[in-house]
């Protein structure tokens, strides 16, 4: 990075370090572990998934949880299974190319690719020495995150933050390279590492104008995506719809909905959309990373969504759901940490 780009670092909260901005919250954190009788309050948010989705959960478990029909056909697999047997699953399963692959234990959109052919998969499974998941990809353009809870001794739920995920991309004017306009940009020149990957040789050329190139075509924020606020645009419909899905995902009471769509107003009507993805007790509420938003807004958002969550566990812990040994807890929480750092290394983000 050079200085101009260093300085807007700074200058812009959203590029800051998961530390910086969590910090000066931690006794918000000791205040909600007083309410909710436990300093890991957050196993208690989501009895059905492990360590309540805060850490080491597997996405496959989660996936079971879901209404099939709301979800991306998937074929569950690791580096020591046979080519000849995943392409088997994927024929049996009707999924063809372009496909996502992920991680089944990762974070942040670390690890997920795009993967358009055979040898492209090959090569994935051979860099890969975990359990991962082979995803149908959806043809919806669109991505919001949708952050829910319902209280479990209530019959309905609320849609408390939506955002909707601009892929970060780059447009031609016919004079600069592709590497050129990465640069230019703050946003994509954070992400110069893993769109060099990926790019490779394409990254001298210069784009034509008005041409648009998706750089990474995932919605996380982590890999640059651009996120806004649109929590104002959801409708009753919606909040009806997901809180009719998310009742069905048996010991689901916190967490986001990372959703693909046809377009907005099909899924105000609660219709035309597809659930990539369900986060647990590790869920922010990503609404707050609108460029527009203050720190501010940002440490107020996150204290309101932990007393839920605090609240949460209390109420599960009632009703005889045990509390997390601290050791144990503790240690997912390294074990997760691991994980989330060699697969920045492998996603070749900072």
């Amino acid at each position: 990075m050079n200085l101009k780009h260093r300085l807007h670092k700074i200058a812009h909260w959203e590029y800051w370090s998961t530390f910086s901005i969590y910090l000066p919250l931690f006794p918000v954190w000791l205040y909600c572990a007083y309410r909710a009788r436990t300093l890991l309050f957050f196993h208690g948010a989501n009895p059905s998934i492990k360590y309540g989705g805060m850490a080491m959960e597997s996405k496959k478990e989660i996936y079971d949880l879901i209404p099939k029909n709301w979800i991306p056909k998937t074929v569950f697999t690791s580096s020591e299974t046979q080519f000849r047997r995943i392409l088997l699953e994927l024929q049996s399963k009707k999924i063809d190319f372009p496909i996502i692959v992920k991680p089944n234990i990762g974070l942040k959109g670390l690890g997920v690719a795009e993967i358009k052919n055979f040898d492209e998969l090959k090569i994935y499974q051979n860099s890969s020495d975990c359990d991962f998941l082979i995803q149908e990809k959806i043809n919806y353009q669109n991505e919001v995150g949708i952050f829910y809870h319902r209280f479990p001794d209530q019959k309905s739920g609320k849609i408390t933050g939506m955002v909707k995920k601009e892929f970060l991309s780059v447009k031609g004017n016919g004079e600069k390279t592709l590497k050129e306009l990465v640069m230019d940009n703050p946003r994509s020149a954070f992400q110069i590492k893993a769109i060099e990957q990926k790019m490779g040789s394409e990254m001298q050329k210069t784009v034509p104008e008005n041409e648009e190139i998706i750089l990474i075509p995932f919605g996380s924020h982590t890999r640059g995506a651009k996120f806004i606020d649109i929590s104002t645009e959801v409708t009753e419909t919606l909040v009806q719809k997901i809180d009719e899905i998310c009742t069905k995902v048996n010991g689901f009471y916190f967490g986001r909905l990372d959703v693909m769509y046809e377009n907005l107003e099909l899924l105000q009507e609660g219709k035309s959309f597809k659930i990539i993805e369900i986060n647990g007790a590790k869920s922010e509420p990503t609404h707050m990373y609108d460029p527009k938003h203050s720190l501010f807004f940002a440490w107020r958002e996150i204290t309101k969504h932990w007393k839920i969550m605090a609240e949460i566990s209390r109420k599960n812990h009632e009703k005889g759901f045990p509390y997390l040994d601290i050791k144990e807890g503790f240690s997912a929480l390294r074990n997760n940490l691991a994980i989330e750092k060699k697969l920045r290394k492998l996603s070749s983000v900072d």
